[in-house]
């Protein structure tokens, strides 16, 4: 099947253009993510279980609005992903501690159900690329594959602190140099960009939960020990003003674009 070209002004639209403003807005979101789903489980104590049946009750709120909705609304997109990432860490917390399955095993299981997802989807669609999600099926299977990864996200990042020793900021800095090649490869080898997509939306999972980490965990573990609630608020706060900024940056450019022609 042919990919479909879809941009700012396609009518079918109903993912963010893959920018600049889409990735920082995506680590902040994945910071969120991270620090509400501690916030739920940890801080109000309430357990991975009530912490997973809350963020899935929400996200179940959010997916149906957003695929229900007959366009691109950034705001409810991006609730629905930072929906995606607290749920997320509540998945990969329930799955390692409460069902005691480990960091590497939780890994294997959510990373084979990425690639089962993006598999199934490009056999029915003929690609996975983001590029061609305007419409419900193609939508529905994005959203999956975003749920595993920022689950698989979650689960790795940790792994990188409690099973490789590392410390919140070096595990960080570990995903960020894999992005980095990930980026390489895109430029230097012309890797297919569907690749080079949902390996950056994987690493840059981790990468925003050991920041989220080293912002609110306990010193004796290596954080800051900042308030869950406070630094969620925070990032609630910056991640409007992300998404705020590069839309109104985009609407400019191409108000300009139309201007011109």
């Amino acid at each position: 099947m042919e990919t479909v070209d879809v941009t700012r002004e396609h009518p079918a639209r109903k993912v963010a253009e893959i920018t600049l403003g889409f990735w920082l807005a995506k680590v902040v979101a994945t910071t969120l993510g991270e620090v509400a789903g501690d916030a739920i489980a940890q801080t109000l104590n309430l357990g991975y279980v009530a912490g997973l049946a809350i963020t899935l009750a929400l996200l179940a709120a959010f997916l149906v609005a957003q695929v229900r909705a007959d366009r691109y609304h950034p705001f409810l997109f991006w609730a629905t992903i930072v929906g995606t990432t607290t749920a997320g860490t509540e998945i990969a917390d329930l799955s390692t501690h409460t069902l005691n399955l480990g960091y590497n095993a939780t890994s294997a299981i959510l990373f084979g159900g990425m690639l089962l997802t993006l598999g199934i989807w490009y056999l029915r669609r003929g690609t996975c690329d983001v590029s061609a999600v305007v419409d419900r099926e193609s939508e529905l299977f994005f959203w999956g594959a975003v749920l595993f990864s920022n689950s698989l996200g979650t689960a790795f990042g940790d792994g990188l602190v409690y099973v490789f020793g590392l410390t919140y900021t070096t595990g960080s800095l570990v995903c960020m140099a894999v992005i980095g090649v990930v980026l390489l490869l895109h430029y230097v080898a012309r890797v297919n960009a569907a690749f080079i997509f949902w390996a950056a939306f994987v690493f840059t999972r981790p990468f925003g939960a050991d920041f989220g980490n080293l912002l609110t965990k306990e010193a004796v573990k290596g954080g800051f020990g900042l308030n869950t609630f406070a630094t969620a608020l925070v990032c609630v706060l910056l991640l409007t003003g992300v998404v705020v900024f590069f839309e109104r940056r985009q609407h400019l450019v191409n108000g300009r674009s139309r201007t011109a022609a």
